[in-house]
């Protein structure tokens, strides 16, 4: 059996059916059906999936019916209702991953251990397969084993991992380095050289009060790090004027951990070696706008950090930093629970991620009403980024005029970027807001670049006669991602990868995304195999312009910002792929006839469709 992290909940699961445990779940959390993702995730790592009777049990426990409880498995990629086998193995499929070789390392692996990619092997051994990214961009290749990251996969790890699992080896006994993850800091600025001692947000909270903390955010004027930039003061001031508090109604404080756009790994980084700063960011906006309760919603590619995060909360408690009477104040009460996410790029989105914190598939709302006003179960919600966080505990401390020290006027402070990708050195860099692309890429060692993706999939991709253009709300926003492209590279991968992601990653709420990002890929697909015409690069403007304008969330909105920005600046990745200028189908009509043909056992002249005829 694996050692994994203790639930939450605590519950000993030794020896335990699936419905005896599932029932010691229902029995330590309550019937609540907001921790119905929480159950799941927690019998998927036990059991390699969710066992049929684990279903029933949940369902008649928290009020659900069973199609509820299932509806939920299969809108999250890392739920199963089929075993997954001992050793679950996910590649990285994100576009820096396939850059370092990973999809010949995940054929290399399945070879070994004779399996199909996708397919868990009938011994009930191991299943190998992909997941979008597992934010390990600087140090993949990447694969996740049981939740586990394993990082700078090469032939020898591959020819050692398939070993391991042929042999059933624990992965408490697999070698140490397999399971290192740096935090490749290359560039500190104000934000990673100025850390805070546990309380320093606190005791600034209770000498200045509420009020002058909210003025010392707004007047630094602190827009959001994760990718949207809206003024965080003005978002506190909202929830805290909200009516929710006077009639019993808490207010929430959400944490944003759920890092998953391609590309971005900042916020692994500061909850490794930052946490006790995420959270007191988290006790600084709960004291500032009257909140109880507190959820790190954590990616479930992050697994391996919940432990360290736990230790620090509990140390926090220990030392009155959480819990009641925080600092000695009486009245001061605020504690944080961490939320496992369980594969849901689309619950980045703050309206998706409360619905999935409310045990539910993560589908985004209809908003208005926002989450200031109408968030978790209805009560007003504050959702930050980590890094927006961390942020809003130095100004509180250290002053507005100390963060506005770095930036613009506009775009005050400084930015952590994800850099990976053609450069020699990978990793974190903090750059006041203002810096050009190419003072970053010089920074990192990128030779002969062709491209940068700036802000992951859901980003911008800039060409070279752009580089000179700077990291700003009032230029290029970013989210944090930083992805460089050298000339050897074909951009049209990228764009493909972009494509399938998006579809992968759709809760297929709405129509333009769901059907338009479905046409995007096919188009791309057909593009990137020399089958396209001019006629296809024509519908791929009028789809993606649909997409942005018809979309009900960000993620349908972004989706075709590669392939429109690659369309319009690098036309020639297209233009080499052309096989007419007119039209060409995508749907090969002789290739379809050859079962027709096995069955008639011909395979004259006669019984293929050549050019039309």
């Amino acid at each position: 059996m694996v050692i994994q992290p203790p639930n939450q909940q605590g519950v000993d699961v030794v020896n335990r059916t699936p419905g005896e445990l599932t029932a010691a779940l229902l029995a330590d959390g309550g019937n609540d059906p907001t921790l119905l993702v929480q159950h799941l995730h927690r019998l998927q790592l036990e059991y390699s999936h969710v066992p049929a009777d684990a279903v029933e049990v949940l369902a008649k426990g928290l009020g659900l019916t069973e199609a509820q409880v299932r509806g939920v498995i299969g809108y999250y990629s890392f739920l199963h209702e089929s075993p997954r086998g001992d050793y679950d193995v996910r590649f990285s499929d994100s576009i820096t991953d396939h850059m370092l070789g990973s999809r010949y390392l995940l054929q290399d692996l399945a070879g070994r251990l004779g399996v199909e990619p996708g397919v868990p092997r009938p011994d009930g051994r191991v299943t190998v397969t992909t997941t979008s990214c597992t934010g390990m961009c600087d140090q993949g290749p990447a694969i996740l084993v049981n939740g586990r990251a394993v990082t700078r996969l090469d032939n020898h790890r591959i020819q050692s991992i398939a070993a391991l699992i042929e042999h059933r080896t624990p992965l408490r006994d697999w070698p140490a380095a397999y399971f290192r993850v740096d935090d490749n800091i290359r560039r500190k600025g104000l934000l990673l050289n100025h850390p805070l001692r546990p309380g320093d947000a606190v005791v600034a909270l209770l000498e200045l009060g509420p009020e002058r903390i909210l003025d010392r955010i707004d007047a630094a004027h602190l827009l959001g790090r994760g990718g949207a930039g809206y003024n965080t003061a003005r978002k506190w001031k909202f929830c805290r004027d909200a009516d929710g508090g006077d009639d019993g109604r808490d207010r929430i404080v959400v944490c944003n951990a759920d890092e998953g756009e391609p590309g971005t790994f900042k916020d692994r980084v500061l909850l490794t070696s930052y946490a006790d700063q995420v959270f007191e960011g988290m006790t600084l906006c709960a004291g500032s706008i009257g909140a109880r309760r507190g959820f790190l919603y954590l990616r479930g590619e992050y697994l391996y950090l919940r432990e360290q995060l736990e230790q620090t909360l509990r140390q926090r408690r220990a030392a009155g930093l959480l819990g009641t009477g925080i600092g000695g104040r009486a009245g001061f009460d605020f504690d944080i629970q961490i939320h496992m996410g369980a594969g849901a790029y689309v619950c980045g989105e703050e309206s998706a991620l409360i619905e999935s914190l409310e045990g539910k598939r993560g589908i985004p709302r209809v908003r208005p009403p926002y989450p200031v006003t109408h968030g978790y179960l209805g009560r007003p919600t504050v959702v930050n980024n980590v890094e927006t966080l961390v942020k809003a505990a130095q100004i509180a401390v250290s002053g507005a005029d100390w963060f506005k020290t770095a930036g613009t006027d506009r775009s005050t402070g400084t930015k952590l970027l994800s850099v990976s990708g053609d450069c020699e050195r990978p990793g974190i860099y903090e750059f006041p807001f203002g810096v050009t692309i190419r003072t970053v890429l010089d920074a990192c060692g990128a030779a002969d670049p062709q491209a940068v993706q700036v802000s992951g999939a859901a980003g911008r991709t800039i060409p070279p006669g752009e580089f000179g253009r700077r990291i700003a709300f009032e230029d290029v926003g970013t989210a944090g991602a930083f992805m460089v492209f050298n000339n050897e590279r074909d951009l049209l991968d990228m764009v493909q990868n972009f494509a399938h992601f998006f579809v992968h990653e759709s809760c297929g709420f709405c129509t333009p995304c769901r059907v338009g990002g479905a046409l995007v890929q096919a188009l791309v697909d057909k593009l990137h195999a020399g089958h396209g015409s001019r006629y296809d690069t024509e519908e791929l403007r009028t789809i993606g312009g649909l997409m942005k304008a018809a979309s009900q969330c960000g993620l349908g909105v972004t989706a075709p910002n590669s392939v429109l920005d690659t369309l319009e600046k690098f036309p020639r990745i297209y233009e080499s792929r052309l096989s007419q200028k007119d039209y060409e189908p995508s749907f090969d009509l002789d290739a379809a006839l050859q079962e027709a043909r096995d069955i008639a056992g011909r395979d004259d002249a006669g019984a293929h469709i050549r050019n039309g005829i």
